[in-house]
């Protein structure tokens, strides 16, 4: 029993000793604010906007695009589209007749995936900025102006923003994406983030390299090519979107899997810029490596200490342990932890992690590397709240 309550410490203060160090090291820094410091001229702009089966939203989109605070003049909407919905045509009739902004529509014959559709996307963008959005999602309307001024900044090729209000009301992702927020300010205080967002983020055109067609964390992928390039890739808390998410544990698996399985794999193939790249080689991706690669494992570990530990003490009383995880899960799910709810946060994107190691450790066992093959399905529950 003492060996079992040995263990379990040691897992919780390994497990823990690396977010502590975290905070310790934000709180001497104190990282704030948007790391543009001036407003430049207005750069030309292209918007990528991949679309598949999205008619019902996307001239919703379309119409925030075109009330952006920006010259429109100045701007090129890239749609690419793969649908079999008449999206494409709705994009077609939206823009019939307006001289500004440019459309430059690319049509499918058939579904490839996403990155090969940004791949097409980005070769066909003409202007200086390439900014990438998502059709369910929102954008506040000074984000490319804000986006161009950390452009504008000669050691800065990308930059993403802030999910600033979570549609959908969903407690546990607004909890985690107020934690991340505090690690992406940190990192590009110290050089560089890791994670780019589908919502909104920014590249400088010359920047852009291609993403490997089977990815399923492109923006992250390219971000990350980027910065193995020489140039600084930052997140700015002062860039705002809105996504949709669910709370529920069963609906939020899908979404959460998937981005985690992409996260994993990408570090994974791209683990030779350990030690490298700076303080983004050094310190931004391990401390990513820990919390994506390590911190689940230990976690569940030290779940499984703890139930057999208190089963080993208390006999069918032990269950206890088991039986309050499951209750915070529930709970957590539901948004009812009260100030406990951003625990549950991280907990579940843990849970998530796990999950995709799983997945990846088995399809690595059985030789098939490619677990998934880069196209997404919409969500029709999630696109009401933006209709």
């Amino acid at each position: 029993m003492k060996r079992l309550l040995e263990a379990l410490f040691g897992l919780v203060a390994l497990t823990g000793l690396p977010y502590l160090i975290y905070l310790g090291v934000y709180y001497l820094r104190r990282p704030s604010g948007t790391p543009a410091d001036t407003w430049p001229r207005e750069p030309s702009v292209s918007i990528v906007l991949p679309t598949y089966n999205e008619a019902a939203i996307v001239e919703s989109k379309l119409e925030e695009l075109v009330d952006l605070d920006y010259p429109m003049a100045k701007v090129e909407i890239v749609v690419v589209d793969s649908s079999d919905d008449g999206t494409a045509e709705l994009v077609e009739t939206f823009f019939a007749g307006r001289s500004d902004p440019e459309l430059t529509l690319i049509r499918e014959d058939e579904r490839k995936g996403l990155a090969v559709a940004l791949n097409e996307a980005y070769a066909a963008a003409t202007n200086e900025v390439v900014v990438k959005t998502d059709c369910d999602s929102r954008l506040a309307p000074d984000a490319v102006r804000k986006a161009a001024a950390n452009l504008a900044d000669p050691d800065v090729a990308a930059v993403t923003g802030r999910n600033a209000d979570v549609l959908g009301d969903s407690d546990v992702e607004r909890g985690y994406r107020d934690i991340q927020t505090m690690i992406q300010v940190l990192e590009s205080h110290i050089d560089s983030t890791l994670i780019f967002h589908g919502p909104f983020s920014a590249f400088e055109r010359d920047a852009i390299v291609r993403i490997d067609e089977d990815s399923i964390a492109d923006d992250t992928e390219l971000a990350l090519k980027i910065r193995r390039n020489g140039d600084r890739v930052v997140f700015d808390p002062d860039i705002h979107y809105k996504e949709a998410a669910h709370s529920a544990f069963g609906k939020r698996r899908e979404q959460k899997d998937r981005r985690a399985m992409g996260l994993l794999r990408l570090l994974w193939r791209q683990r030779d810029a350990l030690g490298s790249h700076g303080a983004y080689g050094r310190v931004v991706l391990p401390f990513n490596w820990w919390f994506m690669v390590v911190s689940p494992w230990l976690v569940a570990a030290g779940i499984a200490v703890a139930t057999v530990g208190s089963l080993a003490m208390l006999g069918p009383a032990g269950a206890a342990v088991p039986a309050a995880a499951l209750g915070f899960t529930a709970l957590g799910s539901r948004d009812a932890l009260g100030p406990l709810q951003p625990f549950y946060s991280l907990f579940d994107t843990q849970i998530s992690l796990l999950r995709a190691s799983v997945s990846l450790l088995r399809a690595r066992a059985d030789g098939d590397d490619e677990t998934h093959d880069g196209t997404w399905s919409t969500d029709d529950e999630l696109r009401e709240v933006l209709q």
